[in-house]
C-alpha cells in the first residue's frame, strides 16, 4: 500500500504531540468563581459541587492566597446576603457582602484581577434577577438597579463588573452609571448569550438563588436559538461591553465559535456548575478519569474560540498543566 502522508507520524510520542499541538490551555486563560458569605471562620461545602465552598471573608483570604500562588490571574465573586428582600437591596449596599469582600481582597492582593457578578437573584426573596411587578420581571426598573449594583462594586475596588441578569439595555445603563461617576476605566464583562440552562442547578444550591416561582426563560435565552445570540452580543458591544460571554460553555461550543468568528472582542465562556458536577460525579463513581476529562473539556472550549474560561476546575488545572493530553 502506497501512502504518501501518514498523520500518525506526528502522534508518535508526547514531545511530537506537544510540538504540533494547535490549541494550548494556559493558566492565564482561567478565572476562578468563588462564593462569599457573612460570618466569621466559616467554610461551607456544597454537596453538588465537591471541592467548592462558601467562605466568610476571613476564610476567603486563605483561599485567595492559594489562587494567587497557583498563578490564576483573576476571580469572579458571587455573594450570599444576610437578608433578602423584594428589591435585592444588599446587592447595591456599600457594605454588602460582595463590596466588603472586594475591599478585603484588593487590600491584601492588589494585583489580583477581581471581577464581580452583577445580578439581583441571590439578593431577592423571590429569586429572580430583577424587580417583579404583577408576577413579571420589570426590565427597565431592574436595569436601573443592576447599574446601581455595578457602580457600588466599582466603588469598592472591582476591576471588572459582569452583569449576568440578561435585562435588555443593562450594559448601556451600567456603562452610563460608571462613566458619569468617574469610573470610565472599569471594564464590563457582559453575560451576552446566557441561556436558560438546566446546567445551572448546582450553582443555585451554592448561591441559594433558585427562583421561588416560575423560571427565567422570559429573560434568559432559549437553548434552541443561535442567531439570537449574535444579536445579543452585537447589542452588548454597541452598548459598551469590553468583554462578551457565552454561558454555559460545553453545550454551546457552536455559539462560542460563531461569536469568535463574527466579533473582534475578547470572548469569555463559563464552564458552569452542572458541567463541573457531571465530571466530578462520574469521576467519583469510577466512570471517568477526572484529570483527562476536565482538561479535554476545557481545551474544547479554548479550541472553539474562548479567550477566557471561567471554571471551577481552575485550581486543579493549575496543578495539571504540566500533563500532556
Amino acid at each position: 500500500m502506497d501512502i504518501l502522508y501518514r498523520p500518525r507520524r506526528l502522534r508518535q510520542n508526547d514531545a511530537i504531540r506537544a510540538l504540533v499541538r494547535e490549541t494550548e490551555l494556559n493558566v492565564h486563560d482561567l478565572i476562578y468563581p468563588i462564593f462569599v458569605m457573612h460570618g466569621m471562620n466559616t467554610q461551607e461545602g456544597i454537596q453538588s459541587m465537591p471541592g467548592i465552598y462558601r467562605y466568610s471573608i476571613d476564610r476567603l483570604m486563605e483561599e485567595v492566597e492559594d489562587i494567587v500562588k497557583f498563578g490564576i490571574p483573576g476571580i469572579l465573586i458571587f455573594g450570599l446576603p444576610e437578608h433578602k428582600d423584594a428589591v435585592g437591596s444588599e446587592a447595591y449596599a456599600d457594605d454588602g457582602i460582595v463590596q466588603e469582600a472586594v475591599k478585603a481582597i484588593k487590600g491584601r492582593f492588589p494585583s489580583l484581577l477581581v471581577i464581580t457578578d452583577v445580578c439581583l437573584c441571590e439578593y431577592t426573596d423571590h429569586g429572580h434577577c430583577g424587580i417583579v411587578k404583577d408576577g413579571i420581571v420589570d426590565n427597565d426598573a431592574s436595569a436601573e438597579l443592576i447599574a446601581r449594583t455595578a457602580l457600588s462594586h466599582a466603588r469598592a475596588g472591582a476591576d471588572i463588573v459582569a452583569p449576568s441578569d440578561m435585562m435588555d439595555g443593562r450594559i448601556g445603563a451600567v456603562r452610563k452609571a460608571l462613566d458619569q461617576n468617574g469610573y470610565q476605566h472599569i471594564s464590563i464583562m457582559a453575560y451576552s448569550a446566557k441561556y436558560a440552562s438546566a446546567f445551572y442547578g448546582p450553582f443555585r444550591e451554592a448561591a441559594q438563588s433558585a427562583p421561588q416561582f416560575g423560571d427565567r426563560r422570559s429573560y434568559q435565552m432559549d437553548p434552541a436559538n443561535a442567531r439570537e445570540a449574535l444579536r445579543e452580543v452585537k447589542l452588548d458591544i454597541q452598548e459598551g461591553a469590553d468583554v462578551v460571554m457565552v454561558k454555559p460553555a460545553l453545550s454551546y461550543l457552536d455559539i462560542i465559535h460563531a461569536v469568535k468568528q463574527r466579533f473582534d472582542v475578547p470572548l469569555a465562556a463559563y464552564n458552569v456548575s452542572g458541567e463541573y458536577a457531571m465530571i466530578k460525579a462520574a469521576s467519583a463513581n469510577g466512570w471517568m478519569d477526572e484529570h483527562n476529562a476536565a482538561l479535554e473539556a476545557l481545551t474544547s472550549i479554548k479550541r472553539a474560540g474562548a479567550d477566557i474560561i471561567i471554571t471551577y476546575f481552575a485550581k486543579d488545572v493549575a496543578k495539571w498543566l504540566d500533563t500532556i493530553l
